[in-house]
């Protein structure tokens, strides 16, 4: 069997492996990505293509002209929620702003800057193992051009995307690494993108309507006339025919008429809280290998970006160190829980509130929560807050449904305090145990309040 030396080995060509390659090769390594798709497929993904805007990203990359390649609307300003009875309810952005891709493009753009950066791209490469020795994971095992190779590397980095590979080949039972993951855990989404004769009236907007299921569909304008559709629901529930509900929902809106599709692609994501530990020796997971996704929406281009860049940067630093054990790589699951983690951490209680609860009731939440509380929750806060005057308004407007928005609302007081819980997250692994046990003490509370079973 051949085999290649590198100093870092990134499994995965999407946003989080582009930006950890492009990280590491930037700070002076000999770097390899290993994507499985051919070169004319890379950057090919399943998404819902909007995000809130490239000017947050990274900056290892060329930022603009990511943007000006990538973007084909910027002009996202407000959202509208479809309720099965008709109605329509309409949120504002306000100052915030969103964006529309074309994730393909996009795609090729993050590769196309980890080639300049340096980083050595093999496309048509399927991992299949793992090597490891002494707990300690040195590279991995893939086949590419029908050849098998040994890729060896101090620091592996696994952007493999959900359901990773490289997590079931490893042995991770001496680690801190998270293994406590289900399917019930994710989520299954389908989407396409169409092309209509006339500009949509929504153009400026993100439509989401919700399934019977706990999930939803949507409806994102690439332009007036191109329009990302798709759905999505929580495998937590009773399966559904995602193509077939898709289509039974298009015949129902007459801008469909007609429409051509441009392509059509399927994934399995993670809904759940970012992993406890994404670090073991020698091994750094990011993007949806680590759920490092926003749970409520399926959102993760964000996320993956800040933590690929982060675990290129640790990984390199423990190359550099000559020293791959968890202490040196911890810093890593500091980062995360401590930043995005918490807020993904306290968004994922929204979705164990839901399995406790109807279609019918969790509608009636959205139509009377006020804008920017749903905005708070579905963005990047994870929590909401409202004045005396909105919440008599409230009180008014929700006759009816007031058991399950005060349940609403014990979850939003509850996700305040999960994040103070992971603001104390360990900055060692010797403390790590004693810090789950209090979060865990917590999500048993949590789950006898809302009348949930356990989702971890």
């Amino acid at each position: 069997m051949s085999g290649q030396q590198f100093d870092v080995i990134v499994v995965g060509g999407g946003t989080a492996g582009a930006f950890a390659a492009t990280t590491a090769a930037r700070e002076g390594l000999d770097v390899a990505l290993l994507e499985r798709k051919p070169e004319d497929e890379g950057g090919h993904i399943a998404c819902g293509d909007a995000i809130k805007g490239a000017s947050t990203f990274p900056d290892v990359i060329d930022r603009e002209h990511l943007r000006a390649e990538s973007v084909t609307n910027d002009a996202v300003r407000r959202a509208l929620f479809e309720l099965p009875d008709g109605e329509r309810i309409e949120y504002s952005f306000g100052d915030q702003s969103g964006a529309i891709l074309d994730r393909k493009r996009y795609g090729e753009v993050l590769l196309e800057e980890a080639d300049r950066a340096g980083v050595t791209i093999h496309y048509d490469t399927v991992v299949q193992d793992v090597i490891q020795r002494d707990g300690v994971v040195e590279g991995v095992v893939a086949a590419r051009n029908d050849t098998q190779r040994r890729y060896e590397a101090p620091m592996t980095v696994d952007a493999a995307g959900a359901l990773s590979i490289l997590q079931d080949r490893a042995d991770f039972s001496e680690a801190t690494f998270e293994t406590n993951v289900e399917h019930t855990h994710f989520c299954s989404a389908y989407r396409e993108v169409l092309q209509v004769d006339e500009p949509v009236e929504y153009d400026d907007a993100l439509v989401f309507k919700p399934t019977e299921q706990l999930g939803y569909l949507w409806y994102f304008p690439r332009t007036g006339t191109e329009i990302n559709v798709g759905l999505g629901f929580q495998m937590t529930e009773e399966p559904m025919q995602l193509v077939a509900t898709l289509r039974q929902d298009l015949r129902t809106r007459p801008e469909f008429a007609g429409a051509t599709v441009e392509d059509k692609l399927g994934a399995a994501l993670p809904t759940r809280r970012p992993y406890d530990s994404a670090v073991a020796p020698g091994y750094l997971a990011a993007g949806d290998a680590a759920a490092h996704v926003n749970p409520t929406t399926g959102g993760g281009i964000p996320g993956a970006a800040t933590a690929g860049h982060w675990a290129g940067e640790i990984a390199a630093d423990a190359v550099v160190e000559e020293t791959t054990d968890e202490e040196t790589l911890w810093r890593y699951n500091h980062r995360i829980q401590t930043d995005f983690g918490k807020r993904f951490a306290a968004m994922d209680l929204y979705n164990v509130f839901g399995t406790a609860h109807s279609i019918d009731e969790l509608t009636d939440v959205i139509a009377s929560l006020p804008a920017q509380q749903l905005i708070d929750v579905l963005g990047k806060e994870g929590t909401a807050s409202m004045g005396l005057l909105g919440k008599l308004e409230l009180a008014v407007s929700t006759v009816g449904h007031w058991g399950t928005l005060y349940d609403a609302y014990r979850v939003n007081a509850m996700a305040d305090e999960l994040k103070s819980i992971y603001d104390q997250f360990p900055t060692t692994p010797s403390e790590f145990e004693h810090w789950r046990r209090e979060r865990d003490e917590f999500m048993d509370r949590f789950y006898d309040r809302v009348g949930a079973e356990s989702k971890y």
